[in-house]
């Protein structure tokens, strides 16, 4: 097993399903709602805990009850949790609309206490990122931090990986700190200006971001699968029917980083990072849905 350090946000995902999304004004009907454990970060750490690495969860949190549903959550995983619980602040809650019939998904976010997160902070756990194996941030808490912590992960020699999400203009100088960097079709058209929806348009922009210093691109393509620089596209694993595709990218993030960890190589990764998010977009939900090493070793045997 390897160890793995994440940076990033926990939120209450608040899911609501209706036939549409309603128009500004307007109410619809819904057809379900759940309240569930989310954010990029946390869903990423629950993911690759649940694969067996020795994870590590950097991030803020307020002293409400959603906070007890992260500290919960990050226990039943596996999670180690390094948190500052604040009193002045909340805890983050999304916002997640699921079209019935697709199972596709469009989010507010507001990371709450997460938002506070400062380059202090991570230099605060500069030695837990120094003996980690691989460091993972995206960027939905403050960019200085993201920045600093891959800083840090870099001078020692970690493995970086930085999902790109939500899509933001970056600060000159990040995407050269990063190994590996993870952005979906809409993330890498942001970053590049090359609409990728084809397996030549994502080499097109693979070599974009190349030429701005990521040593590895990846661009993940949903129903598609993902394309790694230099090798091409992996298929998606077919799991079974797709129920929502919430924390698919988040389950491929998490697979992604457990499996270079344990010193896999990059096309390894990349496949066992497609079986875990096909087997992911089978349940509802994002934490709740992500597997356990068993049954994505199952599904790719």
């Amino acid at each position: 097993m390897g160890t793995v350090a994440i940076l990033g946000v926990f939120v209450a995902d608040t899911a609501y399903r209706a036939a549409r999304m309603p128009k500004m004004g307007e109410t619809v009907m819904g057809t379900s709602f759940a309240l569930g454990p989310g954010g990029k970060g946390s869903n990423q750490a629950v993911a690759c805990a649940r694969l067996g690495a020795r994870t590590h969860m950097i991030s803020k949190l307020g002293q409400d009850d959603f906070a007890r549903l992260a500290l919960d959550t990050w226990a039943e995983a596996g999670v180690t949790p390094h948190v500052e619980q604040r009193a002045d602040s909340y805890t983050g809650a999304a916002f997640i609309f699921v079209d019935d019939a697709t199972g596709d998904n469009a989010i507010v976010v507001s990371p709450g206490a997460a938002a506070l997160i400062s380059a202090a902070d991570i230099d605060a756990h500069a030695a837990l990122i120094q003996s980690s194996d691989v460091f993972v941030t995206q960027l939905e808490q403050p960019m200085d931090a993201a920045m600093r912590g891959l800083e840090i992960a870099r001078a020692a020699g970690v493995t970086t990986i930085l999902n790109p999400a939500p899509a933001a203009d970056l600060p000159d100088g990040m995407l050269a700190l990063c190994d590996y960097v993870t952005p979906n079709e809409t993330e890498v058209e942001a970053l590049t200006g090359i609409a990728v929806h084809t397996e030549a348009d994502a080499e097109r922009a693979c070599a974009a971001l190349k030429e701005l210093g990521v040593k590895t691109p990846i661009v993940t393509m949903g129903a598609q699968g993902a394309y790694l620089d230099g090798h091409g596209l992996v298929p998606a694993v077919d799991a079974g029917p797709v129920v929502e595709t919430t924390g698919a990218g988040d389950a491929f993030n998490g697979a992604l980083a457990a499996a270079l960890s344990e010193k896999r190589t990059s096309a390894e990764a990349v496949r066992y990072g497609c079986a875990t998010a096909g087997l992911s977009v089978t349940k509802a939900g994002t934490a709740p849905s992500m597997p356990t090493r068993e049954q994505v070793d199952a599904l790719l045997s």
